[in-house]
């Protein structure tokens, strides 16, 4: 989309907006409902979380699989996860996926709906007619550095992802490192117990 179409494209919306409303009643997302079934997390509910940010509840699990690097599926009004991942970690994702596709960047008012125009999403509110495309948001990867690896080694990492079966994941070099049942956003001593090509797999050690 070009400057000009895109300055045509707010006018149009502008012109059709409707009267601005006051910012006085702030955006409350209904609490997160978060328990952990066997090696799965569930969010209990899930589509009032939905219905609270109107938007479709396969659009929310898409992002969120995203962000959190795991499968899940949608069944009953919950929302359940492969692993068991870190309510924060959850929660944090939310508020992405709010601030992204739902917050007007104007009012600040969650009375939004998306809209596509051409390739570009676009963020329209109702409440006082401005628009704002959505900006896809890049995931940082850390990698830590270290000697080669082998079987055996007996390392301290950082999990800074969850792989799609739930196992906590390290970078070291070139390693994709699974560990299972270790946390996103921790820090573990762990057991190399199996390495193929540049992926390792890891037990922790109880201390």
């Amino acid at each position: 989309m070009t400057d000009l179409e895109y300055r045509k494209l707010l006018k149009k919306f502008q012109d059709q907006s409707f009267s601005r409303t006051s910012n006085d009643d702030r955006f409350k997302l209904p609490e997160i409902e978060i328990f952990y079934e066997g090696n799965t997390t569930v969010i209990k509910n899930f589509d009032k979380i939905s219905d609270a940010v109107n938007r479709d509840q396969d659009h929310i699990l898409k992002i969120l699989l995203g962000g959190l690097g795991t499968a899940g599926e949608i069944n009953s009004g919950r929302l359940t996860f492969q692993g068991k991942i870190p309510s924060k970690s959850i929660q944090d994702r939310m508020k992405e996926y709010i601030d992204t596709f739902v917050m007007c960047s104007e009012c600040n008012r969650p009375d939004t709906h998306l809209v596509k125009q051409g390739r570009t999403i676009l963020v329209r509110c109702d409440a006082c007619g401005a628009f704002r495309s959505v900006k896809s948001r890049k995931r940082k990867v850390i990698t830590q550095t270290s000697e080669k690896i082998k079987e055996g080694s007996i390392l301290d990492l950082a999990i800074t992802d969850i792989g799609r079966k739930g196992d906590g994941v390290a970078y070291l070099d070139k390693y994709t490192i699974y560990i299972a049942g270790a946390i996103k956003g921790s820090k573990v001593k762990v057991k190399i117990e199996k390495i193929s090509g540049s992926v390792a797999f890891g037990r922790i050690l109880t201390t």
